[in-house]
């Protein structure tokens, strides 16, 4: 049973820092993608960057230069390193892994329960 687990979230203030962490058991997906996604209340689920095994990372535009993913296959762990944040990053961000290479959202069926991330103005 795949199990994905987060953590690192927490409240920041606009301009400051977080790392999130996903810790993956079961998931011997070593050569899947993985990825970071984040949803605001009263908004769809975002992608905010994959990752795949080879280490190409694609962000979506809002976040590039501010946030870096990377993995440690050999710990099955999965990072999101977050600078600069904005109120507008506030979200539960999810991590999620693929039984895919490739990144394509319906690859992703397995998700992490969440960790919350606020930023105050």
């Amino acid at each position: 049973q795949v199990q994905l687990v987060e953590s690192g979230g927490g409240s920041v203030q606009s301009g400051g820092s977080l790392t999130l962490s996903c810790a993956a058991s079961g998931y011997t997906g070593s050569r899947g993608c993985m990825g970071w996604f984040r949803q605001a209340p009263g908004k769809e689920r975002e992608g905010v960057v994959t990752i795949r095994s080879d280490g190409t990372a694609t962000y979506r535009d809002s976040v590039k230069g501010r946030f870096i993913i990377s993995r440690d296959n050999g710990k099955n762990t999965l990072y999101l390193q977050m600078s600069s944040l904005r109120p507008e990053d506030t979200a539960m961000y999810y991590c999620a892994a693929s039984v895919a290479t490739t990144c394509q959202r319906p690859g992703f069926i397995y998700w992490g329960q969440g960790t919350q991330v606020t930023v105050s103005s």
